[in-house]
């Protein structure tokens, strides 16, 4: 059963420590090279990443979930730029979450994040090269928000229940459950390498669904995650495929000291709330994220099918994986 407890007032040292570093170096780079200007070029990105971020530290869900389908439909922005501007960005926020949910002392799972960052990172690697390249943005983004739609409403459906059992780690963990992780790391850094975020929420699934962790729980654990997952990405596309764009560049300076505050504080707002207050405001990001994207996209009968066909297909899964009812061993 889920003890959790609001943790204790402590001074967040690692975090503190990352940010100083951080904003002397930026601030040193934006006065050495006059670039100013970026504020003004981009204050959509800005005020798109003021929200996105404080969403990447409060919830599953990454940055890169409001900041793809506002930069790719609204603002114009190429797909890879904006997925490439995606892991550069959350490399900064979701760092500053992480470090600040470390040095609280958040509870998290760590087999959770050990095994499925294990199958993230070959995920990654393995949709960078070999599935985004096939991948159409805009049916991918319409696969992407129905089927965390889906899990919306299984959860919603799972939390009616007033007595719903809930707990602070996986409960008997063996050899079954670590294979099952890294599965679905695998799966979640393949959904990651094309939009930029992905592992984070679809792992969320699995462990909020199956293995009834609580949301408290699961969602700095989550963060976590994809902090990892989104600093291999950046580097494999700054460092190793070298296709980190200028205005990706532009856009990442720009944001940099406003994601450096908000995502922490999410992350911080998070642990004061009670459960299901969070898993409200999962509910309300997913459906806002659905409607949001169909309104924007405006797609064609045949991608409504498609809509329709994943959300079915989500809500069997997620509703299966509910049911099967894992048993646990009382200690």
């Amino acid at each position: 059963m889920s003890d959790y407890k609001t943790p204790k007032n402590r001074i967040p040292y690692l975090y503190i420590t990352f940010l100083i570093i951080v904003l002397s170096c930026w601030g040193f780079y934006i006065v050495s090279t006059d670039s100013s200007y970026v504020f003004a070029k981009h204050w959509a990105a800005i005020l798109t990443m003021i929200f996105g971020s404080f969403i990447a530290g409060s919830s599953p869900e990454g940055s890169a979930a409001i900041a793809y389908p506002v930069f790719t439909l609204l603002l114009k922005i190429a797909p890879a730029v904006a997925r490439n501007f995606a892991f550069a960005i959350q490399s900064i926020g979701m760092t500053s979450a992480t470090l600040l949910i470390l040095g609280l002392k958040i509870k998290v799972d760590w087999n959770y994040i050990k095994y499925v960052t294990f199958g993230g990172v070959f995920g990654l690697i393995f949709g960078t090269y070999y599935i985004v390249p096939l991948i159409s943005p805009p049916l991918a983004k319409l696969f992407f928000v129905s089927l965390w739609l889906s899990f919306g409403l299984i959860l919603w459906y799972e939390n009616r229940h007033p007595h719903r059992e809930v707990f602070d780690k996986i409960q008997n963990f063996v050899k079954s459950d670590m294979a099952r992780l890294i599965f679905f790391g695998l799966i979640g850094g393949i959904i990651s390498s094309i939009f930029g975020t992905g592992i984070n929420i679809f792992t969320f699934c699995l462990m909020t669904i199956y293995y009834r962790i609580n949301e408290k729980v699961a969602v700095p654990s989550s963060v976590i995650i994809m902090t990892i997952e989104t600093i291999l990405g950046f580097f494999v596309h700054g460092a190793v495929i070298g296709d980190f764009q200028q205005e990706a560049f532009e856009m990442w300076l720009a944001c940099i000291p406003f994601v450096a505050f908000f995502a922490p504080l999410g992350a911080y707002v998070i642990s004061k709330l009670p459960r299901k207050a969070i898993a409200t405001f999962l509910y309300i990001i997913l459906i806002v994220q659905f409607f949001g994207a169909i309104w924007v996209l405006k797609p064609s009968l045949p991608h409504l099918g498609l809509c329709l066909i994943t959300l079915l297909a989500g809500l069997g899964t997620f509703a299966y994986l509910a049911r099967l009812k894992r048993v646990v061993i009382k200690e």
